[in-house]
């Protein structure tokens, strides 16, 4: 039985696309929490006194129950690894002036992704596989061929494009 090193996910998110707010109020809350505890960052999006706190903490909700349910983790072992916002697509509605005019008000959203790590589970992690299956895999295919040459064209070193007439 041999062991090959496999890289499994550690990290899983959650993302709010739309949500209507300006990115720069987002950025406010969420410079915060980036690289906290699970723990320590629903306590900090509950006490905060921002009107971003709560999309943020539905957010951060959602990335702890994929987390949950897609690795099996424990929510007091998960950090925020990354949070970022960017800005989304503004929705505009227009205002009635005076004298038959409008005005546009732009209403600006924003993308909110929330990045949550396991800090139990290595990266890495040894599988084992079986020797006969990696020999079966590894079997060489014999060409009807015996001779076959391998040309090499390199366009600089061949004249190239150039100087062919």
């Amino acid at each position: 039985m041999l062991k090959k090193l496999t890289k499994i996910k550690t990290e899983v998110y959650a993302l709010g696309q739309h949500i209507s707010m300006s990115a720069h109020k987002a950025r406010r809350v969420v410079d915060q929490i980036r690289g906290r505890s699970y723990e320590e960052t629903l306590m900090i999006l509950e006490l905060m006194p921002y009107r971003a706190c709560y999309p943020i903490l539905k957010l951060v909700y959602s990335a702890a129950a994929n987390a949950n349910s897609n690795m099996d983790s424990n929510e007091s072992n998960l950090v925020i690894s990354k949070a970022e916002v960017s800005e989304g697509t503004a929705t505009k509605k227009l205002k009635p002036r005076a004298r038959g005019r409008s005005f546009t008000i732009k209403r600006p959203t924003c993308h909110i992704a929330i990045v949550v790590k396991d800090i139990l589970l290595d990266e890495y992690q040894y599988v084992g596989v079986d020797f006969i299956d990696s020999f079966r895999c590894s079997k060489k295919v014999k060409s009807k061929k015996k001779y076959t040459a391998v040309s090499y064209h390199d366009m600089y070193t061949n004249g190239g494009v150039w100087d062919k007439k």
